[in-house]
């Protein structure tokens, strides 16, 4: 009977590990792989293949800013593609609700409406965000990346960069 109490134990810890890390990852702090040009260079994007996803980026995005959607412009935040919400993307938080912001390329000046936000990859060449699909409703938001976690060597927080003369709150 000794092997199938060890056993037992063992998938009684293995599940209750589980369940301990799905809920810290949903409420709490969650990793994201950094897919994709349109942050560089805060963050330096990782092939889909196993051995070159070690050499991209490894962020750790932080929950608590849910609770009451406390949030900066600048922020780095992770959230659901509005268009297709099995996508999470990492973008830069360029302007809140109540916010006017200049449209980059135009000369359209847009009053960002209440419960959306605007925003905008570091690489813009690159970046499919809201000058593609308009401001995002902050319901679609799961996060703020704090820190870069992977590779060793590229460990730091993740800076806040607020965009010059494009944004006024009134």
């Amino acid at each position: 009977m000794g092997p199938w109490n060890n056993l037992w134990l063992f998938t009684k810890k293995s599940i209750t590990g589980i369940i301990i890390g799905v809920t810290i990852s949903d409420r709490y702090l969650t990793f994201v792989s950094v897919r994709g040009d349109s942050m560089h260079p805060t963050f330096t994007a990782s092939p889909t293949t196993f051995p070159g996803s070690l050499k991209g980026d490894l962020a750790l995005a932080e929950r608590f800013c849910l609770d009451k959607y406390r949030f900066s412009n600048g922020d780095v935040i992770l959230f659901k593609c509005p268009s297709d919400h099995k996508q999470i993307f990492v973008k830069r938080l360029i302007a809140l609700p109540g916010d006017w912001i200049q449209v980059p390329e135009s000369s359209e000046i847009l009053r960002i409406p209440e419960g959306h936000c605007w925003v905008e990859g570091d690489n813009a060449a690159c970046s499919w965000d809201s000058r593609s699909f308009g401001p995002i409703p902050l319901g679609l938001v799961r996060g703020r990346v704090t820190h870069v976690v992977w590779p060793p060597w590229r460990m730091s927080q993740v800076e806040r960069k607020i965009p010059e003369g494009r944004i006024s709150s009134y």
